[in-house]
C-alpha cells in the first residue's frame, strides 16, 4: 500500500503517505472499493504532522543551533508526508470518475494489469511507454494514427526535452504502417542519420532529398522556378500592393513570371499599374530569397533553385507521400524562409491533390500525410497570421477533412493563436519551464490540466504528458532513447538471421 484517503475533495484528495512508501509527482495511484477501481494521480506534496508549525520551527531551531539530539515517540505517526490527488478514470467502465471514493479507502501503485484498456488501437501511433511519477511501466501508450495524425499533433517542450527524439521515435514505428506518411523538414539534418543512426535504418527506409553530397539511392533537391507561384510565399512580409504585383506578373507571364520580375522593364507589361518602388522591394527580397541573380536579360541561380533543372521535385516528392512513402527534406543549408518556401511549395501541392481525390471520392484510398514542422511560430504565430493567412495556417484548420495533418514543434505554444491551438487535438507536452507557457498549453488541452503546473515543470528529459481528445485521460509517458532502439532492432535482426542459417 502507498497510503490512504482521509481528507479533501473531489479533484482534491487529501491521501496520508505510509511511511515506508515513496511517493512522486504525477504518479499513477489505484483506490480499490468494493468491485470497482479508480485511477487517481499525484499533483501535489506537503508535509503533515500532529505537532504545531511553531513547534516543529523550534524543534528545528534547537537540533540547528544546539546540535540537540532529538527523537519522537512514534515519529511515523506524528509526522508524515500527504499528497493531493485528482481522480482520473473508473478503471472499471474506462469512463471519467465523477464521484468521490469512500473516505479511508486504502491506495496502491498502478500495475499493467488495472490499464489493460490502453490496448493497441487497429492503427496505432506508438508514443511510449506508460509512466508512474519517474517510473516506466511495461504497458505501450498509442493512440488511433490515422485520426490523430489528421486532427495535428502539437509537441511542446525546451530545449533539450527530447522532443526530436519523440519525434524519431514516433515516425520510426508508422514507418512499418501503411495507414499514413509523414514530410519532415529537417534544418538539423539529424532525422535521415547521414553520420549518426537514423531513419535510414529502418527497413523499410525513407526518401532523403538534400542539395549537397547525397548518399547513395537519394534524392538531390534541386527546384525549378517554374514550379513557383505567388500563393507559395503566403507567409512573407510583402505589402498588398507587392502582392498584387506578384499575381499580376503570374497572370502575365506564366512560369517565367520569376524571371520577367528581374528581366522585364514593368512599364511594358503594366504601364503605370504599380509603382517602381513596389517592384524593387520585391526584387530585392526575391534575390535574397531564392539566391538568384540578373545581368537585366538572363536570370543566373545560385541556390537550390534553377531555370533549368528540378521540374519535377515537388511532383515526386507530393506522389512518393501519398504512396505512403516518408521523405525528409534537408533543409540544413538554407535560411529558415527559404525552408518554409519549400515547405509551402509540397504542402500546397499535396493539399491541391487530395482536394481533387476527395471530390472524385478515393481520398479513403489514401494515407493520411503528417507534415513535421519545427518552430512552429514562424508561420503560425499570432503575428504572421495578422498578415494574411498561409497554407500552415489554412491546414491547421481544414487539413484534417482532407487527410493532411501538421505535427507542430515548438517551445512557445502562447505565441500561436488559441483558434489554432484548440484545432491541435493531441498535444504532447514535455518539460515546459516559462508559467506563461504552461498555461496557454494548460488552457487548450483536451483534457483538464489546470491542477497540473508542477507536474509539468517537473518532467525530466524523455518525460512526456498526452493530452487528447483520442486518450480516455491526459497520459503521463516515458520516451524510449531512439538509438538503443535502434541498436536493439539490429541486434535481434542479426540473431534472427543467424538462426535462420542451416549447415
Amino acid at each position: 500500500m502507498k497510503g490512504q484517503i482521509f481528507s479533501g475533495g473531489y479533484g482534491e484528495l487529501l491521501i496520508r503517505k505510509k511511511s515506508e512508501a515513496q511517493l512522486q509527482l504525477g504518479e499513477l495511484l489505484v483506490a480499490e472499493q468494493g468491485d470497482s477501481k479508480i485511477l487517481l494521480q499525484v499533483y501535489d506534496l506537503l508535509y503533515g504532522s500532529q505537532l504545531a508549525e511553531q513547534m516543529r520551527a523550534l524543534i528545528a531551531g534547537m537540533q540547528l543551533e544546539e546540535q540537540h539530539a532529538l527523537e519522537f515517540f512514534d515519529a511515523e505517526l506524528r509526522n508524515y508526508t500527504l499528497a493531493k490527488a485528482k481522480n482520473i478514470l473508473d478503471l472499471s467502465s474506462t469512463a471519467v470518475h465523477k464521484s468521490l471514493p469512500e473516505l479511508f479507502t486504502m491506495v496502491r501503485e498502478v500495475t499493467p494489469e488495472d490499464v489493460t484498456f490502453l490496448s493497441q488501437p487497429k492503427k496505432p501511433l506508438r508514443l511510449g511507454m506508460l509512466r508512474s511519477g519517474s517510473s516506466e511501466i511495461p504497458v505501450p501508450v498509442a493512440v488511433q494514427g490515422d485520426e490523430a495524425l489528421a486532427h495535428h499533433v502539437l509537441i511542446i517542450g525546451t530545449t533539450g526535452r527530447g522532443k526530436s527524439v519523440l519525434v524519431k521515435n514516433i515516425i520510426w514505428d508508422a514507418l512499418s504502417e501503411e495507414y499514413c506518411s509523414f514530410l519532415v523538414l529537417d534544418p538539423h539534418d539529424e532525422y535521415f542519420g547521414r553520420t549518426t543512426l537514423g531513419l535510414r535504418q529502418h527497413a523499410r527506409g525513407v526518401l532523403y532529398f538534400t542539395p549537397h553530397a547525397v548518399p547513395q539511392g537519394q534524392r538531390t533537391l534541386i527546384i525549378n522556378l517554374g514550379s513557383l507561384t505567388p500563393h507559395h510565399f503566403s507567409f512573407m512580409d510583402f505589402s498588398p500592393p507587392q502582392r498584387q504585383l506578384l499575381f499580376a506578373y503570374y497572370k502575365y507571364f506564366g512560369k517565367q513570371w520569376i524571371k520577367e520580375v528581374f528581366v522585364r522593364d514593368m512599364k511594358e507589361s503594366f504601364q503605370d499599374e504599380f509603382h517602381e518602388m513596389s517592384l524593387a522591394v520585391v526584387r530585392r527580397k526575391l534575390k535574397l530569397l531564392l539566391d538568384v541573380d540578373t545581368d537585366g536579360q538572363q536570370l543566373f541561380c545560385g541556390g537550390v533553385f534553377s531555370t533549368h533543372a528540378g521540374e519535377h521535385t515537388i511532383h515526386d516528392i507530393s506522389k512518393a507521400l501519398e504512396e505512403g512513402k516518408s521523405v525528409i527534406v534537408d533543409t540544413s543549408g538554407f535560411s529558415g524562409q527559404v525552408e518554409l518556401l519549400i515547405g509551402s511549395m509540397i504542402s500546397t501541392e499535396l493539399f491541391d491533390r487530395y482536394k481533387q481525390y476527395k471530390k472524385q471520392g478515393i481520398l479513403q484510398q489514401k494515407p493520411v500525410v503528417s507534415i513535421v514542422l519545427e518552430e512552429a511560430p514562424r508561420v503560425l504565430g499570432a503575428d504572421v497570421l495578422e498578415r494574411g493567412s498561409n497554407i500552415y495556417a489554412t491546414l491547421a484548420r481544414e487539413g484534417r477533412k482532407f487527410k493532411i495533418g501538421l505535427m507542430a514543434i515548438t517551445q512557445m505554444p502562447s505565441l500561436i493563436p488559441r483558434s489554432i491551438l484548440a484545432n491541435m487535438n493531441t498535444k504532447i507536452i514535455l518539460g515546459i519551464e516559462m508559467s506563461a507557457e504552461r498555461q496557454a498549453i494548460i488552457d487548450s488541452s483536451p483534457q483538464d490540466l489546470s491542477q497540473d503546473h508542477r507536474t509539468i515543470a517537473s518532467l525530466d528529459k524523455g518525460e512526456a504528458i498526452i493530452t487528447s481528445t483520442f486518450t480516455k485521460f491526459a497520459i503521463p509517458i516515458k520516451i524510449p532513447l531512439f538509438d538503443e532502439r535502434i541498436k536493439q532492432n539490429s541486434r535481434q535482426a542479426g540473431q534472427l538471421a543467424f538462426r535462420e542459417v542451416r549447415i
